[in-house]
């Protein structure tokens, strides 16, 4: 009986001598591009492609104490403002030649701490989006493994943040420029710092600008938490509505439209995050755009790199612009409002 030859597996040794170079500047090649030359690098690699050569991440993490993996938590994996963050999270630290371990905090600080320890002897790093992890539970957490935040500001940790202050603003000024003196906020989850952003500077520009201004919330921050929260702002009799995230917009919309209300020529609608449905819906939703890929890329070269959150920030943070995306579910207030002395309410 005759047997398959088995297919010898190509090793480090073979693509330097293939390549012409030593071994350790074929290692430096993988793991360290930026010491090698680029002509050298490119032969080299092109010579580990041929031969079908990988370089072993077991072996590394003994040499280095780095494992090469990276690890990434959304508050909710379904929402579809984080699949681009991912994307581009997951194409940044392949490039990196890095793995990405993805995990769902499911919007809970206890489920999300959960993931972070049982992550921390897997990964050099854990990149933690739109946490909701108590100030204790990140110490806690940051005392376990390297960590970056997106959309958070701890302490000295490194983050990548949205300008959500200046989106809020450019989104009231449009509204108080339609005629809108009434305006209600539907609130995110309690502990999202995020929110806290948007109520604040909601609360900020419509006194400014002489707007009676009415929180509502909190409310899941979800399509279904927007179908709730709609009957309550409706209630009100505020011109605008805006909310917390696109999802609570869109679920809105729905209810208005089930209510037989019509956008925008009785009540606006705005939203934030301009996720890909927002441009489908019904009206089409006029929103903050948040560069939400663009976040998930620089959150891997902070984390693939911690000095850079210093170099680039100065103060460990980068801030990301946000734009005003005006579309067809904002428009003027059905009928003149007399300009009222600011007013700010909050409603649970």
């Amino acid at each position: 009986m005759t047997t398959e030859p088995t297919q010898r597996v190509a090793t480090i040794d073979d693509v330097a001598r293939a390549a012409g170079v030593s071994i350790s500047t074929v290692s430096r090649a993988f793991h360290m591009p930026d010491l090698v030359r680029a002509s050298t690098r490119e032969r080299a690699l092109a010579a580990a492609d041929e031969l079908g050569y990988t370089p072993n991440r077991a072996a590394r993490g003994l040499i280095t104490g780095r494992t090469g993996s990276l690890g990434l938590i959304v508050p909710d994996i379904a929402n579809p403002f984080f699949p681009p963050l991912i994307k581009a999270a997951q194409k940044r630290a392949n490039a990196g030649d890095h793995a990405l371990y993805i995990a769902d905090g499911e919007e809970d600080p206890y489920t999300e701490f959960r993931a972070i320890r049982m992550l921390a002897k897997q990964v050099d790093a854990v990149i933690a989006c739109s946490s909701r992890m108590s100030e204790n539970q990140l110490r806690d957490a940051a005392a376990l493994v390297p960590l970056v935040l997106v959309n958070r500001t701890f302490e000295d940790l490194p983050a990548v943040l949205l300008d959500i202050g200046s989106g809020m603003r450019q989104a009231i000024e449009h509204l108080h420029a339609l005629g809108h003196r009434r305006c209600v906020y539907l609130a995110g989850p309690a502990g999202s710092w995020s929110d806290r952003q948007r109520q604040r500077a909601f609360r900020q520009t419509c006194r400014r600008l002489g707007i009676d201004s009415l929180r509502l919330g909190p409310f899941e921050p979800s399509f279904e938490g927007g179908v709730r929260a709609a009957d309550i702002a409706l209630a009100d009799g505020a011109s605008a509505i805006v909310t917390f995230n696109d999802l609570m917009a869109l679920g809105v919309l729905a209810r208005l439209s089930d209510r037989g209300v019509p956008v925008p020529a009785q009540v606006t609608v705005v939203g934030f995050d301009d996720i890909r449905m927002a441009t489908m819906a019904s009206p089409p939703l006029t929103t903050v755009a948040s560069p939400a890929a663009e976040a998930g890329r620089v959150a891997i070269e902070f984390a693939l790199d911690p000095l850079a959150a210093r170099d680039r920030g100065g103060h460990g943070a980068q801030t990301l612009p946000t734009q005003l995306r005006i579309r067809a579910s904002s428009g003027p207030a059905p009928a003149a409002q007399p300009a009222n002395s600011p007013v700010d309410k909050e409603a649970a």
